[in-house]
C-alpha cells in the first residue's frame, strides 16, 4: 500500500560538534543554491511568565548585529550576494535562515556563527526592537480585522497553563518591562550551541562544509543546555466557550479547537487527524466546504488545520486541530457547530466515501513534496523533523506512513474529536 504514494529519497548526514551543536547536511547538486538554517530549541511556549512575547522579541534582537557584523549589515551582506534571509518564532523553536548562491555558503556560516557566539545585546538595540515589535502588533493584530484570530485568541480558551494559553506576540507592558538582564539570561539559557541545530541543504561538498562549520562554529564555547520542558495538560471532557468582539471585523467568525494525539506517542493517530482536516476542508469536494459553504451557505469560508500556524510537524504536544470559519451575517454559531457535529458523526459512523481517502492522501503527499522541492524548504523541514521528532528522515518516510493510514483510522479520529470537550471561540463583528 505504501508504494501508492511517491516518496523522496533525500540524503541526510549528521554530525555533532564538541560544543553540542547538531549538524544536518542535505547535499543536492540539481541547482547552484544553498540554504543555511539554524533552529534554536526555544519558542514562545518557553518564555517566562511576565515576559510574554520575549521569544519573538529576541528573534528581532538577533538581527541587530554581532561582534564582527554591524547593525543592519547582516541583510546587506546576504542581499549583496544575491540571497534572501529571514527568521521566525514558533511555539517550540525559533529559526534563522539564508538562501544564497552556492558560492556564498561560507558567508552564511560566518554570519550565523557570529551571532550565535556574540550578538549585540545593548539597551539601545533592546529599546528600538521593543518599539518595532509593538508596531508589528499594532499593524498585524490591533488595527486589522480578525487580527490574531485565532492563533492568539483561541489558545486561552483551549488551554489552562501559561505556556500553552498565553499570547506569544506579547503584552505591551511586559515587553516594555524587558531588561538587559532578561535578554542576557535568555541568550545564555536558550542560545547555547547545544540547544541548536544547524542545517545546510543544496549544492556543496559535505566534507568541505564540515570543515567550514568546525572553523566558524566549533570555536563557540559550550554552555549548559536547559532540560526540555513538557507542556502536557489533560484533554478536557467538557466544552469551553468564550465570546469576543472585534471592532474592525465586518462579519462574525468562529474558531473551534480540538486536541489531537501526541505525534511522539501516537504518530499513526496523529497522521489520521491530519488527514481528517483534508477530508473536512481541502478542496471543493471536502465535507464542510460542501455542507457549510455550498449547501447551507452559513459560512463564506472554512478551514481546518493542525498546529498553531497550520504546519502539523513544527511543534510538539499538546497540539490543536483548529476549525476556522467566516460566517455569513445571519448564520448562528450553534447552527454551524451542529452541522460540523453532524459531519463528524457521519464520518465516524459511516466512514469515508469511495476514493475520498485516496484523494486527500495524494493532496497531502503532493504538498509535502512541493514544500521540500527547493533547498530552503528542505532545510527547514528536516530541521524541524529532527528537532521535534528526532528524525530528519521523516521527510522521506511520511508519504509511506500516510499511505498506511486506513479509512477506519480517519473515522476513529473524527469520533475522537466528538468525544472530547472542544474549545469554542465566537468572534462578533463590531464593524457591523
Amino acid at each position: 500500500m505504501s508504494g501508492t504514494l511517491p516518496a523522496p529519497s533525500y540524503p541526510v548526514r549528521r554530525a555533532t560538534l564538541d560544543n553540542g551543536l547538531r549538524v544536518l547536511l542535505a547535499p543536492d547538486q540539481t541547482a547552484p543554491v544553498v540554504a543555511v538554517a539554524v533552529h534554536y530549541d526555544v519558542g514562545f511556549r518557553s518564555e517566562p511568565e511576565g515576559r510574554t512575547g520575549f521569544a519573538h522579541l529576541f528573534e528581532h534582537l538577533m538581527f541587530q548585529g554581532s561582534e564582527n557584523v554591524g547593525k543592519a549589515e547582516h541583510p546587506k551582506y546576504v542581499q549583496a550576494a544575491g540571497g534572501i534571509f529571514n527568521g521566525s518564532t514558533h511555539p517550540d523553536h525559533t529559526d534563522y535562515f539564508e538562501l544564497l548562491p552556492s558560492g556564498a555558503l561560507e558567508l552564511a556560516l560566518f554570519l550565523e556563527a557570529d551571532r550565535m557566539r556574540a550578538p549585540k545585546i545593548t539597551r539601545e538595540n533592546l529599546d528600538n526592537q521593543i518599539a518595532v515589535v509593538q508596531e508589528e502588533i499594532r499593524v498585524n493584530v490591533l488595527n486589522r480585522p480578525y487580527g490574531g484570530f485565532p492563533w492568539i485568541t483561541l489558545p486561552p480558551v483551549a488551554f489552562d497553563t501559561f505556556p500553552n494559553a498565553h499570547n506569544g506576540y506579547g503584552d505591551f507592558t511586559e515587553l516594555e518591562a524587558a531588561s538587559l538582564d532578561d535578554a542576557a539570561d535568555f541568550y545564555d539559557k536558550f542560545y547555547a550551541p547545544g540547544n541548536a541545530i544547524l542545517t545546510v541543504a543544496g549544492e556543496f561538498e559535505p566534507d568541505r562544509v564540515l570543515d567550514l562549520i568546525q572553523r566558524y562554529f566549533g570555536v563557540i564555547p559550550a554552555r549548559a543546555v536547559p532540560a526540555r520542558r513538557s507542556f502536557a495538560e489533560p484533554v478536557r471532557a467538557g466544552e469551553c466557550r468564550e465570546v469576543l468582539t472585534d471592532r474592525l471585523a465586518p462579519r462574525p467568525a468562529l474558531a473551534v479547537g480540538y486536541r489531537v494525539p501526541d505525534p511522539a506517542a501516537d504518530l499513526p493517530g496523529f497522521l489520521a487527524a491530519s488527514l481528517l482536516t483534508d477530508v473536512l476542508t481541502t478542496g471543493d469536494a471536502s465535507r464542510l466546504e460542501r455542507r457549510l459553504v455550498q449547501k447551507d451557505r452559513s459560512v463564506t469560508a472554512v478551514s481546518t488545520y493542525v498546529g498553531t500556524f497550520g504546519d502539523p510537524f513544527d511543534q510538539r504536544d499538546p497540539l490543536l486541530l483548529t476549525l476556522e470559519a467566516r460566517q455569513t451575517g445571519d448564520s448562528g454559531v450553534d447552527a454551524v457547530l451542529a452541522a460540523v457535529d453532524e459531519e463528524l458523526d457521519r464520518i465516524a459512523s459511516d466512514g469515508l466515501e469511495p476514493g475520498e481517502l485516496e484523494r486527500v492522501r495524494a493532496q497531502t503527499a503532493a504538498g509535502m513534496l512541493r514544500e521540500a522541492d527547493d533547498a530552503l524548504g528542505r532545510a527547514l523541514k528536516i530541521a524541524t523533523f529532527e528537532l521535534h521528532h528526532g528524525r530528519a528522515e521523516l521527510l522521506n518516510e511520511l508519504p509511506g506512513l500516510l499511505a498506511e493510514v486506513g479509512a477506519e483510522a480517519v473515522a476513529a479520529a473524527a469520533g475522537a474529536l466528538r468525544a472530547q470537550g472542544r474549545a469554542v471561540l465566537e468572534l462578533r463583528a463590531g464593524a457591523a
